[in-house]
């Protein structure tokens, strides 16, 4: 047996102990201590520097552990931002005084992370946001709005950016910060969606007082600090979700189909064949994608490719689901209805598909790109220009 055989069995075993006793829905007191007993065992932050509570294993331990944790269910989905897409980027671009205060809490789950970046009238066009942070002494007074972040009712930090110059065109004048959610001044509302659910939230910001020392990268460097964010954001939905059990899965639509004498009709099995072709690819790719990360060659543009065949993957399971089990793909309250359920919002969070399929001719196929007639106009001008339509002049 090998070292990492050993070290695979090893985990595979502590994880059966620890998660028998989880119940059936766990809540935040409990997910925080398994995240906790998860680090304590060394299964989390596995490639991580460990001057900053990482172990600084190779990537051949963590593939060993992900191989481990593949038939378990892991409560730890509240902590899937913080490590997916702000831990790392606080390793990129962090000064040492933010990797040494912020990384290992992060890691044992004693704190939470957010990112908040979307807002009412920047979404798709990010640069455009209008949140404000402008400097008073030795902080940064922040005023604004941002929608559609996860956890945000849960997070203790978060990675915002908020507009900084608004003299320069609307790239260059964003800043990067890291921001206390319990601050005051931070309102955190619920925004419930059609499951049922509140998934999202809508964040306003008034007066709230940031340390300059929360800088995440350079002032106005925050449009490149958000790339670092967006592209590790991808990668992470795509190979996350590479990763979890889908309840309008091939496996599971297939099943479906055979206990109600369906599987044989070729209308049927042309469907089930088309979804398992797009699962199939989408397994292969974040597989490759996963060796390249743990290889230490990130992915870059190419996340969004995963990003975008997961959101085509769910809404083609969504469709397949619907032809297969008819009403019951929507009425009670089973996995299935709540996954179809949230099977457009797959087309929207983390960039629409539209975007992907912008990033992706552009920056993976080389295409030329579309005009960009606002990125060189300073923002300021950009602001009253819009005014100004609006009252007819």
């Amino acid at each position: 047996m090998t070292d990492l055989d050993e070290y695979r069995d090893q985990a595979r075993a502590w994880l059966a102990e620890r998660t028998a006793d989880l119940p059936p829905d766990p809540g935040l007191a409990e997910s925080r201590a398994f995240m906790a007993d998860l680090y304590d065992a060394g299964h989390v932050g596995i490639t991580w520097p460990a001057e900053y509570g990482g172990r600084g294993l190779s990537a051949a331990e963590e593939r060993a552990f992900q191989q481990a944790a593949a038939g378990f269910t892991l409560p730890v989905g509240v902590f899937g931002i913080g490590l997916g897409m702000c831990g790392p980027t606080l390793l990129s671009l962090g000064t040492e005084e933010q990797k040494r205060r912020y990384i290992r809490p992060l890691l044992r789950g004693e704190e939470i992370w957010c990112q908040m970046f979307s807002e009412p009238g920047a979404g798709s066009d990010v640069a455009s946001l209008q949140t404000r942070a402008v400097l008073d002494g030795d902080h940064w007074v922040v005023d604004g709005q941002k929608v559609w972040t996860s956890v945000a009712r849960q997070a203790d930090f978060g990675l915002l950016i908020a507009r900084t110059d608004p003299d320069v065109p609307k790239h260059q004048g964003i800043t990067m910060f890291v921001v206390d959610m319990h601050a005051p001044g931070v309102d955190v509302r619920p925004l419930r969606d059609m499951t049922g659910e509140s998934h999202f939230n809508e964040i306003f910001f008034t007066s709230v007082r940031v340390p300059v020392e929360n800088v995440v990268g350079e002032v106005n460097g925050g449009w490149s600090a958000a790339v670092t964010t967006l592209l590790h954001e991808r990668v992470s939905i795509g190979m996350g979700a590479a990763r979890t059990e889908r309840p309008a899965s091939f496996a599971a639509l297939r099943k479906a189909a055979r206990e109600r004498g369906l599987l044989g009709e070729p209308g049927v099995t042309d469907l089930l064949l088309d979804l398992y072709l797009q699962e199939r690819a989408f397994d292969l790719l974040n597989a490759r994608m996963s060796q390249e990360v743990k290889a230490g060659i990130m992915p870059g543009a190419r996340g969004s490719v995963a990003k975008l065949l997961l959101a085509d993957l769910t809404l083609a399971g969504a469709d397949v689901a619907s032809e297969i089990l008819g009403p019951e793909s929507v009425t009670g309250d089973g996995p299935v209805p709540r996954a179809l359920a949230w099977a457009p919002g797959m087309a929207l969070g983390g960039g629409t598909n539209e975007i992907m399929r912008n990033i992706i001719g552009d920056r993976v196929l080389g295409l030329p790109r579309e005009p960009q007639l606002d990125r060189n106009i300073p923002f300021k001008a950009l602001k009253v220009g819009t005014q100004a339509k609006e009252d007819g002049e």
